[in-house]
């Protein structure tokens, strides 16, 4: 299944107990505190780890997601009542109605093929009010990150809330132009074998600031990590911070 880490409610808890608060969220939060009360979007939330977070804190939050899986988890989480949550895409979002805009956890890599991309800054400018802000991480393709995507360097043991276990590990089955293949594969101990395929598209800083120029942003900061590291000193990240313009882009 694709992206079945996502869509599955059993890898969907798998996810969610792989995937802890870490230093990636401190910066997100961060950013989106600059804005006190702000309305934020988070797009791609999965199970809602952070978008529950800026909730608590005061912020007027909205999650959106795809995979319905993922968006019942998020609503389930404690602290979900706060949140508006949205099973749908970029395309289902208001007009000038959030203040930050932020994709975490890679969401823009998702985003394979350029006009799809496109699209999705797009519906994000339009989305975001005149200075708004948005915010959002990506591997630095020079970081060469999916050479540790094999069943040696990625294997791991997680561990349910049940006290269950899961035997996971990552191969990938492809690298071209920019654009990697990859597929996870868990093994439960109760005897059940699940595989997630996936393609994430890994973009230079050049194609990242081009496509977010076009799509009428200006961007402010491309750290390099979590800690506003230079680009090549941190954790192989390109940790992006933009603006939508004042003034539309002239085509």
């Amino acid at each position: 299944m694709r992206h079945a880490e996502f869509r599955h409610h059993r890898l969907v808890q798998v996810y969610d107990a792989e995937c802890r608060w870490g230093p990636d969220d401190d910066f997100f939060q961060a950013v989106v505190d600059e804005t006190p009360a702000a309305r934020v979007l988070d797009l791609g939330c999965g199970t809602g780890r952070l978008t529950v977070a800026l909730a608590a804190v005061g912020h007027r939050v909205t999650g959106v997601d795809p995979a319905g899986a993922s968006v019942a988890a998020a609503r389930a989480r404690p602290g979900g009542e706060r949140v508006t949550w949205i099973e749908g895409t970029s395309a289902s979002l208001p007009t000038r109605a959030f203040d930050v805009a932020v994709l975490t956890s890679h969401v823009a890599q998702f985003f394979v093929d350029d006009a799809e991309w496109a699209r999705t800054l797009a519906d994000l400018a339009r989305a975001l009010v005149p200075g708004g802000r948005l915010v959002f991480d990506a591997r630095d393709p020079a970081d060469r990150r999916w050479e540790l995507w094999n069943p040696e360097d990625s294997h791991r043991l997680v561990t349910l809330p049940d006290g269950g276990e899961v035997r996971a590990w990552t191969r990938v089955t492809g690298v071209r132009d920019g654009v990697v293949d990859f597929t996870h594969h868990y093994h439960f101990d109760d005897g059940e074998r699940l595989v997630s395929s996936a393609t994430l598209r890994f973009r230079t800083e050049e194609e990242l600031r081009g496509s977010l120029t076009r799509a009428g942003f200006v961007v402010d900061r491309v750290y390099g990590g979590w800690r506003q590291e230079p680009l090549g000193l941190g954790d192989g990240e390109f940790v992006v911070v933009a603006h939508a313009a004042t003034v539309a882009p002239v085509f």
